[in-house]
């Protein structure tokens, strides 16, 4: 296998993901030896490298490669799809969402597969645009790392305040949520003192969940499990 130009092997290093939990890597993370830095969110030395190439043109990347995609994204798929306002202790501030959005709810609308396809950042973020959406007054998204189990933080104040918090699993189709996974967003929901949890993910969730007896008395009243054709719906309800 040879090795891309300079210029190709860059353009491929800003699509460079960690292969167990979905994180994008700015950069090729490596130590002085030239070994693998593990991902800072879930600590994993394991990669995806995504390759954007035209049809007919396979570029080569001079890197241990564990996938490589040689189909073009539609370009919208790496534009902003958030306004931010600037930022809070817990995160960034959404003032607004930008036409990307828009843009990307209507091919998901064609192409349902589209869901499988978006960057897990760039999801998080599509879901903080539709809580902004949704008339929450305040919508944060939370950083990359640290984030202590909670993606977007969304608060509406009325005759009281509300506020809940979401986590989102960018999955990809099979990849289902584990039951420990939604007890371990019960646990941060509990600390956090959120009104409600939202566990969102573009997959789907293991059989035996919707019965189980830790999980089922806090569902919908305080957890509330979206699978990813009810996201791929309520994103398409709050674009009308």
């Amino acid at each position: 296998m040879s090795s891309a130009s300079p210029d190709k092997a860059a353009a491929v290093s800003n699509a460079i993901t960690c292969a167990d939990c979905g994180s994008r890597l700015e950069q090729i993370a490596e130590d002085e030896s030239g070994s693998r830095l593990p991902c800072p969110d879930c600590g994993s030395t394991r990669r995806n490298y995504t390759l954007y190439a035209e049809p007919g043109h396979f570029g080569l990347v001079g890197h241990p490669v564990d996938l490589i995609v040689s189909n073009r994204l539609p370009p919208v798929l790496l534009q902003a799809v958030i306004v931010p306002a600037g930022k809070t202790p817990e995160g960034t501030l959404i003032q607004g969402v930008a036409p990307a959005r828009f843009e990307i709810i209507r091919l998901l609308r064609a192409d349902p597969e589209i869901l499988f396809k978006i960057d897990p950042r760039k999801m998080e973020e599509l879901i903080a645009g539709a809580y902004q959406k949704a008339g929450f007054e305040e919508v944060v998204l939370t950083p990359r790392s640290g984030d202590f189990g909670r993606d977007v933080i969304a608060v509406k104040r009325g005759i009281g305040t509300v506020r809940v918090i979401d986590q989102v699993k960018a999955y990809k189709p099979g990849h289902r949520v584990a039951a420990d996974d939604v007890r371990a967003l019960m646990g941060v929901l509990h600390t956090d003192g959120a009104a409600k949890g939202f566990l969102t993910t573009t997959s789907d969730f293991a059989p035996g969940i919707h019965t189980d007896p830790l999980i089922t008395p806090l569902i919908p009243s305080r957890l509330e499990l979206v699978n990813g054709a009810a996201l791929s719906t309520r994103l398409q309800e709050l674009a009308r």
